[in-house]
């Protein structure tokens, strides 16, 4: 058991000196030890203290001051605070060793043990001898485990007894703000779990009162501005930016609160010794006060680190001593921070655990249903609900055109990949088709004459292509036999055809009649709602009447042309999956990532676009067929030709990279991404764009929305919530983003609603429990 001190200072003063008495017991328990003796004068005291309680003013800080008495100086005074802080601690612990002092020092070592827990009470009436910092004196020094309160001469013991609640119940009091951060005092109360925590903020006079007559209070704690004045005698608070109270106006209500339990009163602001004397005179149990004007880190730091003692099992007396010893850490910024906390005891009461603050052992009320289990509860439970109803609303495509678009628009964020070296494209643009013309060559409604054709083809096989792409309709014959017999000799020639669609009344266009049937491939590309093409169809079965039956999409049938001298052919899996070599490319689902409840027949894909300015080197027709080629530009590589003329016969897509006209992109540079991504996938390894099964996206939406909901439960403060959420999503993108790089379509837009609703949830029910009948937190600005 601990041991208790008393010291008693009888009338006296520092110029006649005071008249001691030493107490000595056990704690809950009379003394056993009593001894008389005396304090020389010393009127040089008082005149010590003023030196340091100037030059400690004088530092500038942000102290918790009344707002408009704070002093800022741009001129350090560091140095002669811990000057003037050296010269009182000497003069302090000399006028401590008098020889008239000497017996009751004695008989202190005597009876008490270096390892003992020691609870000094020092009881004087002189304001200004309270005011010393007798935590310095070098006989406490010794006594790890000692600490001092100061107390009144005269006191009453509380008769009443208080009913313990199951939760230590704090009434956090936010007075003005002004120039001081006191949202941190409420994140570190928010920060007890096992204490219901009712916050009033810059509160008016008769809200205060109300609260502190409606509810039985445990601790009553105060951040904002304060001040004491008439030596200590009394103290004022400062309850927003118009109003501020003394203690005497709060007399009844405070004298209320006690009757039903109070047990201690925390403020942590300025100068609060006034306020602690006033408080005293209400008989309340236990104080503890600034004896100084206090800086904003330090007030925050000394919380903290009491509650963490006093909540873990700590003494009172014990959490004070180790938070007020771990502010020497500040001590370089703020001098003197280890002097300020102090506490002020009814010495008729004795001081209660954390855990005799409650109805139950601390181990019970972990397993009651406490209200911070229940907001946990509840935010699970809410996590879960918007998590839910996210993925419903998602299911039903009510979210796919916001999905689609941030695909997009992470498409075009990604990195430069560089054009594909496989591929060179012919273009014919505008000035091919008039170019044509002018040399009296029949287009016959198409984009490239028989005789360019057939110069074009003729060119190509001298340097020897692996595959040539012809993305041109030729529903007719050649008129030309040199150009039907290229047409129908040139085995790595593939052509192309239009399927057709009773749904959209499309009849399709029928291929070169004299390219054999297995080097057809059709057109048909497929695209969403916006018209942007985002998904690549590799095969289909063809209508009965189609004009066109290849069964394999022209991109498809020049990559397997291209593989096929590498002895890879296309085969199908069990599962209707098209297999090239070791290489599975898997159909999409009608609910795929973004995609919900889409048209997913035949062979479809996520085209994975190639991240560059150019997919392949291109060159006109023109160009082609009027100036010498390089033999390296063509052999052994794809030759796709196609239409890039913006005007007779325009074919032009909307993709991810552009939606306008004037960004829009050719059809036979789109043939070529597809041929790029299925040949850099089986060849280079470059990752197809897949999705997740359903149930691994539900689990993907399901967890950000909780961890939206431990970040609204663990952050309090609104502006430190929004810089989290923000910065959380930020890294919900960047994962996505990521993970779209590495050929994973994830769902960003339903797991940042998730997490933004579930913390809009939380925090409305947040404000709900702190009041159950009415609205805990008042703000008057």
């Amino acid at each position: 058991m601990g041991k208790l001190v008393v010291l008693k200072f009888a009338h006296g003063s520092f110029e006649e000196g005071f008249a001691v008495t030493l107490q000595i017991g056990e704690e809950r328990d009379r003394p056993t030890t009593e001894i008389t003796g005396k304090l020389p004068p010393c009127p040089e005291m008082p005149l010590y203290y003023s030196h340091w309680q100037a030059s400690y003013r004088s530092l500038g800080n942000s102290y918790r001051l009344d707002a408009e008495k704070v002093q800022v100086t741009n001129v350090s005074m560091t140095q002669n605070c811990h000057n003037t802080a050296h010269i009182l601690r000497a003069r302090f612990n000399t006028w401590l060793q008098a020889e008239e002092f000497r017996p009751l020092r004695e008989k202190w070592l005597e009876r008490l043990q270096p390892t003992d827990e020691v609870r000094v009470i020092l009881q004087a009436e002189n304001s200004q001898l309270q005011r010393l910092p007798w935590q310095l004196w070098d006989l406490l020094e010794r006594y790890p485990k000692a600490e001092i309160g100061l107390s009144s001469p005269t006191y009453d013991r509380i008769h009443k007894p208080p009913k313990p609640n199951q939760l230590v119940n704090i009434l956090a009091i936010v007075g003005n703000s002004q120039g001081i951060d006191t949202q941190a005092d409420q994140d570190i109360l928010q920060q007890c779990t096992t204490a219901n925590v009712s916050f009033l903020v810059e509160p008016q006079r008769q809200q205060l009162t109300d609260r502190l007559w409606g509810q039985n209070w445990d601790i009553l704690f105060f951040a904002g501005h304060s001040s004491s004045h008439d030596n200590d005698a009394s103290g004022r608070i400062y309850l927003n930016k118009t109003d501020s109270l003394s203690i005497n106006e709060l007399k009844f209500a405070l004298k209320k609160a006690i009757e039903r339990g109070l047990q201690l009163a925390i403020f942590n602001s300025c100068d609060g010794l006034g306020l602690a004397r006033e408080l005293a005179d209400l008989q309340i149990p236990q104080i503890i006060v600034m004896r100084e004007p206090v800086p904003d880190q330090v007030a925050h730091e000394f919380l903290k680190y009491f509650l963490d003692g006093f909540a873990a099992g700590e003494s009172l007396y014990q959490a004070v001593r180790q938070g007020r010893e771990r502010l020497q850490g500040l001590e370089d910024k703020f001098p003197c921070a280890t002097w300020l906390p102090v506490i002020c005891q009814n010495p008729a009461q004795i001081p209660p655990t954390w855990e005799e603050l409650t109805s139950t052992k601390r181990q019970d009320i972990l397993d009651l249903p406490t209200p911070a289990k229940r907001r946990f509860q509840v935010a699970l439970f809410s996590s879960v609900a918007i998590a839910a109803l996210v993925c419903g609303v998602r299911f039903f495509g009510l979210l796919q055109s916001s999905e689609l678009q941030a695909f997009d628009h992470m498409m075009r964020s990604r990195p430069n990949e560089g054009p594909d070296q496989r591929l060179l494209v012919v273009t014919i643009d505008d000035a091919d088709l008039a170019f044509q013309r002018q040399k009296g060559e029949i287009l016959k409604g198409t984009s490239l004459s028989d005789k360019s054709l057939q110069q074009l083809l003729t060119k190509l096989k001298q340097y020897q292509p692996r595959v040539i792409g012809l993305d041109i309709y030729r529903d007719f014959y050649a008129e030309q036999p040199n150009l039907t017999r290229s047409l129908q000799q040139t085995e790595n020639l593939i052509g192309v055809c239009k399927g057709s669609d009773t749904v959209e009344n499309t009849k399709g266009i029928a291929p070169p009649p004299e390219i054999p049937k297995e080097n057809l491939g059709f057109s048909d590309f497929i695209h969403d709602a916006d018209g942007v093409v985002r998904r690549h169809l590799i095969f289909m079965n063809q209508e009965a009447a189609s004009l066109c039956s290849a069964p394999y999409a022209l991109s498809m049938q020049v990559a397997f042309r291209y593989l096929q001298p590498l002895g890879i052919q296309p085969k199908f899996t069990p599962q209707r999956n098209l297999q090239l070599g070791n290489i599975i490319l898997p159909r999409l689902s009608s609910h795929a990532s973004g995609y919900q409840g889409i048209d997913a027949h035949g062979g479809q894909i996520l085209l994975n676009y190639r991240s560059t300015r150019k997919i392949a080197e291109q060159v006109t027709l023109t160009q082609f067929l009027s100036n010498p080629i390089s033999s390296r530009a063509v052999k052994d590589k794809i030759i796709l030709i196609g239409v890039t003329a913006k005007g007779d016969f325009p074919d032009y897509w909307a993709t991810p990279y552009g939606n306008l006209l004037p960004e829009q992109m050719p059809g036979v540079l789109l043939q070529a991404h597809m041929v790029s991504q299925i040949l850099s996938n089986v060849l280079d390894g470059r990752p197809l764009l897949r999705a997740w099964s359903p149930s691994i996206e539900v689990v993907w939406i399901g967890g950000w929305s909780l961890l939206g909901g431990i970040l609204a439960l663990s952050l309090t403060s609104l502006s430190r919530l929004a810089l989290a959420v923000s910065m959380t999503s930020g890294v919900l993108y960047v994962c996505c983003f990521g993970l779209l790089i590495w050929g994973i379509w994830v769902p960003f837009v339903p797991s940042v609603l998730s997490l933004l609703g579930t913390v809009g949830v939380i925090s409305i029910q947040n404000s709900q429990f702190k009041l159950p009948n009415s609205k805990l937190i008042t703000r008057n600005i």
